[in-house]
């Protein structure tokens, strides 16, 4: 018999696929199971549960022996899970129905025979609040069945194909069988308030999707791979809410390495992280993610002031505090939602929101409140920029080099764009900065240190000349680099920082955003080739959706963390807008 934990078994996450419309994202699996999604929201209690070992799930599986593939449609997250069986080609067309409603998710799969007649299993199975409730209220009328679970409304249009499946509470499993050369739709709507009396129709919803992510998506022809670059912008998009805010992962408690304790909620918005994404925007053309970027760090900034949190819900509330989920884990990792992060103070996020305020000035995208804005952040990082902070990888409180180079970097950015008299001001300002910075943490051998008390290295050390703080040809720049390249860099491979005395793989996986890092500031040195073979060898730090997570362990090939991760999309953009200046 097959228990309801067997149904959805843990794949590794190179293999995992999202779905995303702004509001939720989903990940599904090769197995065409969708193991993952909260709903409404995305720090909401997930629907589907089974990647941290939950007994919730949705799949579309070939009957029989089969092998997959995968890819997504170019610009969009329209996702086609693709099996070669025995008998012929199997496809399942895939999507959250796009731009996502913020209480109501609509899944849709389209099973596709392409040269054969095939058949398929179904099953569903959702359970609210992270599998605290099963289905109730279950009914079946004309091909559709409705239900509820927990405070969700649920309805599913599947044809007269699915029973109640025996094995398992309250779930629906059945097999479908597509002639050859024709499809078969399924939509499965999930509300946090009464769904509308007509079901949503799948000839229209397939249609809009495509329309919306044709208008959603630039062409970004002036990069380095517009393909590449298009699919990191539509998965920055998918990521974001209608807010404008932007979620750094759409899961939680991934393991960034087995049985490590580092597995952390990343289904809020981080304020550096959407500074990232925002002027990864701007480099490549004043578009649409530039806009949401400025207007969600506006309004958290004119709302808190120096006070300004490091991370928020989507909707500009505060990050719950961690709590345990009663659910196994993901194999290596646990179970936590929440995150620790609402206690900390991370001062190069003043600085990287001036920097993003800049970089839509040079679009002419700032609007008074925007100004105002910027104006707040400068002011706070003038109260506040001798404190110790958490720093870019949230470990102690220090006053790292990183946090205050990045916030002179910013002064320095967006007084171009301010009367001359305040200018002077944001100016002079940044140059106390980085004296004071030079001489506290300034390497007996020239390059940069990580703090005053620290002496070591760290990939974040490699930002602050290519956000304008310190001078490309500046002695510290080029010995900064160079110590970096020899040694946090394993053939090919960039890693944040030494945590020990062994062999950094051993410690930890390689960061992906470093190695996006590292290839902008070959470039900024003039190693176009060497830069060009950096961003080459991270863009392959992927599986076979082409998603990146935090990190890649280079030894197993593997991601590591939670997917996908905004940053390293937003970074990927950025350095193929900006080493496209070489190619013409």
């Amino acid at each position: 018999m097959t228990t309801d934990r067997d149904r959805f078994p843990p794949q590794v996450l190179r293999e995992y696929a999202l779905l995303a419309d702004g509001e939720r994202g989903a990940l599904v699996g090769p197995r065409g199971d969708i193991v993952w999604m909260c709903a409404p929201r995305w720090d909401s209690g997930a629907v589907f549960s089974a990647l941290l070992g939950g007994r919730s799930g949705y799949s579309v599986t070939p009957r029989g022996r089969f092998v997959w593939g995968g890819f997504y449609e170019e610009g969009t997250l329209i996702w086609r899970s693709r099996w070669v069986t025995e008998t012929g080609i199997v496809e399942c067309r895939e999507a959250l129905a796009f731009p996502g409603d913020p209480h109501r998710a609509v899944i849709l799969r389209r099973i596709i025979a392409v040269d054969a007649d095939a058949t398929v299993t179904v099953t569903l199975d959702p359970r609210a609040d992270f599998d605290q409730h099963h289905l109730l209220e279950l009914r079946r009328q004309d091909g559709r069945w409705t239900a509820t679970s927990g405070g969700l409304h649920l309805r599913w249009t599947v044809g007269s194909c699915c029973r109640p499946d025996p094995d398992v509470q309250q779930g629906l499993v059945g097999e479908i069988t597509v002639p050859a050369g024709t499809h078969h739709d399924l939509v499965l709507e999930i509300s946090d308030q009464t769904l509308p009396v007509d079901p949503d129709r799948a000839d229209i919803l397939w249609p809009a999707t495509e329309a919306a992510w044709a208008q959603a998506v630039p062409a970004l022809d002036r990069t380095l791979d517009a393909r590449d670059s298009r699919r990191a912008y539509a998965v920055m998009r998918g990521l974001t809410s209608a807010s404008g805010g932007m979620v750094a992962a759409a899961t939680t408690s991934l393991p960034e390495r087995a049985e490590a304790g580092r597995n952390y909620d990343y289904r809020y918005v981080w304020i550096r992280d959407q500074c990232y994404a925002g002027q990864a925007v701007a480099a490549a053309g004043p578009h649409r993610l530039l806009d949401d970027a400025v207007r969600f760090v506006s309004e958290r900034l004119l709302d808190h002031g120096d006070q300004l949190r490091p991370a928020y819900t989507v909707t500009g509330d505060s990050v719950p505090d961690q709590v345990e989920l009663q659910l196994p884990g993901y194999p290596g990792g646990h179970n936590k939602t929440g995150n620790w992060v609402n206690r900390q103070f991370q001062l190069d996020a003043f600085g990287e929101s001036l920097l993003l305020f800049a970089a839509a000035a040079a679009h002419q995208k700032l609007d008074s409140d925007h100004r105002r804005a910027a104006g707040v952040a400068a002011l706070a990082i003038a109260r506040r920029w001798r404190e110790p902070d958490a720093g870019i990888w949230e470990i102690d409180n220090q006053a790292w080099t990183h946090s205050r180079l990045i916030c002179a970097a910013g002064l320095r950015a967006y007084a171009a764009h301010e009367p001359a008299d305040t200018a002077a001001g944001w100016l002079t300002l940044a140059d106390q900065i980085i004296a004071d910075t030079g001489r506290h943490a300034t390497h007996p051998t020239g390059r940069w240190q990580r703090s005053a008390t620290d002496p070591n290295l760290d990939a974040a050390l490699l930002l602050p000349p290519l956000r304008g703080a310190i001078a490309v040809d500046d002695p510290r720049t080029v010995a900064t680099l160079d110590a970096y390249l020899s040694e946090l860099t394993v053939d090919g491979y960039a890693y944040r920082f030494r945590h020990d005395g062994r062999p950094l793989a051993q410690a930890e996986g390689s960061f992906t955003l470093c190695g996006f890092i590292t290839a902008q500031a070959l470039h900024q040195q003039g190693q176009s080739v060497v830069a060009a073979r950096w961003y080459e060898r991270t863009r392959g730090a992927q599986g076979p959706p082409e998603l990146y997570s935090e990190e890649f362990d280079a030894g197993e090939h593997q991601l590591r963390g939670n997917l996908p991760q905004a940053f390293v999309h937003a970074l990927h953009l950025q350095t193929a807008a900006s080493l496209a200046a070489d190619v013409g």
